[in-house]
């Protein structure tokens, strides 16, 4: 009842704020063009029109129950037509698209914030407009979004806080990252091992030295960290090539490749020659020693495994006996088989 007696008094006072309004546009008729005059006093007729047919509305509102194809939009709580709101909608979004055309990041983002309640739009707004601190503090504060918050603070190169929320994401290596963008290379690497432990507990031996060799500059450890998952049997035949593709000097890899071969058990052989294949084609002075190694163990293992002697032509690309030599191998078994 009080709000309908509100909106009878506020509808009277539009009136006559309306009237005053046309009083003083037609007293300006001496100083303006007739034509221009007339045009001003039909367009705030018209924009006064919509504004008293929305007050009417909302007095109808306030008598009648709501119907159900009607819905209640806003924090006010104000009932509106869905038709209504979804026209209001369509309208914010062309403001904001348009604001964003004309560069204006900020005011865009205000629409999606205070009108359309689309906080993570508002977020990415304002990151694209490079207002990387507004866009964290509405990551943070409405989507409560420490990810995308941290990287904004990272653009922003808010160094500090960026890290304190990586920090509470438990995202060691970006942490261990921008310590070593600041110059504190002791907290650097401090985390940086921390994510190499994490890795050794899960057996991720390969991932463990690629921070060794790539954030640290340890390329030793990187090595010790790949040959024990060679000879524990994590992840072998991945470590071994990646082993072996450290070593940019051939005449070392060469002898590192007898090595390790020397100490390989027989039950990982094969495994060894699937790494053979791989550093046969690297260069011209590891065909030898390479094709001498899958020999030995293509000779020690078909026996139970006839199969192998396929593998001989990956050691020998060009020779077309060889191929022969190893279709006749396979007819002569499978005969001896069959008798």
């Amino acid at each position: 009842m009080k709000k309908t007696k509100f909106l009878d008094k506020f509808l009277v006072a539009f009136f006559v704020l309306v009237a005053i309004k046309i009083i003083a546009m037609i007293a300006q008729w001496s100083q303006e063009a007739m034509q221009d005059a007339l045009a001003s006093v039909f367009k705030f007729i018209f924009f006064a029109c919509i504004a008293v047919v929305m007050i009417i509305l909302l007095q109808s509102k306030e008598k009648d129950p709501l119907p159900p194809a009607q819905k209640k939009y806003g924090g006010g709580g104000v009932p509106l037509d869905s038709s209504l709101f979804d026209r209001l909608k369509s309208m914010y979004e062309d403001i904001a698209e348009k604001h964003i055309q004309n560069n204006e990041y900020k005011k865009a983002a205000v629409v999606y914030m205070n009108l359309l309640k689309d906080y993570y739009r508002a977020a990415k707004t304002l990151e694209q407009g490079g207002f990387y601190n507004e866009a964290a503090a509405v990551y943070l504060k409405k989507l409560y979004n420490k990810a995308d918050a941290a990287n904004c603070y990272v653009l922003a190169k808010q160094y500090d806080k960026a890290i304190t929320l990586y920090k509470e994401l438990q995202q060691k290596e970006k942490v261990g990252d921008l310590y070593k963008i600041i110059d504190d290379t002791e907290n650097a690497f401090l985390f940086y091992q921390m994510v190499i432990d994490d890795y050794l507990m899960s057996y991720q031996m390969v991932k463990a030295s690629l921070v060794y060799r790539n954030k640290m500059n340890m390329p030793t450890e990187a090595q010790k960290v790949l040959l024990r998952g060679w000879e524990e049997n994590h992840d072998p035949l991945n470590c071994l090539q990646n082993y072996f593709a450290n070593i940019g000097d051939v005449k070392k890899l060469g002898q590192e490749i007898q090595e390790i071969y020397s100490r390989t058990p027989s039950d990982k052989k094969i495994i060894y020659l699937e790494a053979m294949k791989h550093e046969f084609k690297k260069a011209p002075e590891l065909r030898v020693p390479t094709r001498n190694i899958a020999y030995e163990i293509i000779a020690e293992k078909v026996v139970t495994r006839s199969e192998i002697v396929n593998e001989l032509k990956h050691f020998n690309p060009d020779d077309e006996v060889i191929l022969k030599d190893i279709s006749r191998y396979k007819t002569g078994r499978n005969k001896m088989f069959r008798n």
